[in-house]
């Protein structure tokens, strides 16, 4: 399903207002972890895109209602899954193509599919794909590195912990 001419105008216009909402607030907080390494085309943020939403938007039905409107008619989202517990709505993306691993609207793609993975970066672990060409580093953990360096390990040891502490 390609986006036709109005379809990408509205798409266009959600996507400045969000994206000077969200520099304006990026630039006002400091942000914990740091970006690396680029994307390599694996197209796993395209197979279930999934959106984490606020207390308001889950629980009253006309926000929740507006919001599933907007996902279904403007960015092609359609609902397979509802994650009660982190209050996650899980999509199927109509715009992805299986067998090639694209988009067919690559260029009015909504600013949430542009913004993957920085858009998971105010979390407090965000996690990656199995196989994303991005990596996290945190900006904080220079002195758990230091102390990991001064602690009675093996190399290996130490190596795996900074690893899954994202602290190379």
């Amino acid at each position: 399903m390609r986006d036709g001419p109005l379809r990408v105008a509205l798409k266009f216009v959600a996507r400045s207002v969000w994206s000077l909402e969200l520099g304006a607030r990026r630039a006002l907080t400091a942000q914990r972890w740091q970006l690396t390494g680029d994307c390599g085309g694996c197209a796993s943020c395209c197979e279930r895109p999934s959106i984490t939403v606020g207390k308001a938007l889950w629980y009253l039905p006309w926000s929740r209602a507006t919001f599933m409107a907007w996902q279904r008619h403007v960015n092609g989202f359609e609902l397979i899954e509802a994650e009660r517990e982190t209050r996650t709505f899980v999509f199927r993306c109509s715009h992805f193509d299986w067998e090639t691993r694209r988009c067919d609207s690559y260029a009015s793609r909504p600013f949430m599919c542009r913004d993957y993975p920085r858009a998971l970066l105010d979390g407090a672990w965000p996690e990656l794909f199995e196989g994303c060409g991005y990596a996290l580093r945190d900006r904080e953990g220079a002195g758990m590195a230091e102390a990991l360096d001064r602690a009675d390990l093996s190399p290996q040891k130490r190596e795996e912990l900074k690893r899954r502490l994202r602290l190379k």
